[in-house]
């Protein structure tokens, strides 16, 4: 049976937008090729959340950030374990080194559906999910697409790097679970069978982006 999103509504472009951009299969670093089309207000729209989970010819258009603290001794990532009282049932108990979430109505600014809206999403899914003590930079850095599974058929990431001021950084959410920094390393090592398809995808690669 369906879930019921109490008549949420996301931001989502049609599948033959992506098509004709240039589909393609995990990480994609030409963000230039596609981000101008995808923000653009005359090919983006809202849409029942409902219907869009069940609907692969729509992609949702998904903030992936991932957050990392360089120092002196090295690069440390921030993974968590997604909770029961996540958005994404089929993703539960998955660890996942992305923050972010769908962008709504009430992210409007005056450039209706454009990077004004997307990126004030981006900030308010960071908010409501994170409590960061310092500053942070953002900047995106790849798209990320994956149709091997009915998650991914869906959506559409795209990924943020976020680089932390320092690692005072806690969840505010029930949803992110055992919240911790940790080193490529281990991310490539032990936790790698748990990761989620899109966290594995970046981790992969995380080197380039």
């Amino acid at each position: 049976m369906p879930k019921d999103y109490h008549g949420e509504q996301i931001l989502v472009v049609t599948r033959d937008l992506f098509d004709r951009l240039g589909a393609f299969q995990g990480i994609n670093t030409d963000v230039d090729q596609y981000l101008p089309a995808l923000l653009n207000p005359e090919n983006n729209f809202f849409m029942d959340r409902a219907a869009a989970e069940d609907d692969p010819s729509h992609k949702q258009l998904i903030p992936y950030c991932i957050f990392r603290v360089k120092s002196a001794t090295g690069t440390r990532y921030l993974h968590y374990t997604r909770g029961k009282s996540g958005g994404e049932s089929r993703l539960h108990a998955a660890v996942s080194i992305g923050i972010g979430g769908h962008i709504n109505p009430v992210d409007q600014r005056e450039d209706h559906l454009g990077m004004q809206t997307y990126m004030a999403g981006v900030e308010r899914e960071i908010d409501e999910e994170l409590n960061i003590g310092g500053d942070h930079t953002n900047q995106i850095v790849a798209l990320l697409n994956d149709d091997s599974n009915d998650v991914g058929q869906v959506h559409l990431g795209v990924v943020h790097m976020i680089d932390l001021e320092n690692d005072d950084v806690a969840a505010n959410e029930d949803a992110i679970a055992n919240l911790a920094l940790t080193s490529l390393e281990e991310l490539r090592g032990d936790l790698y069978d748990r990761l989620e398809t899109w966290t594995r995808c970046c981790v992969d690669v995380i080197d380039d982006l």
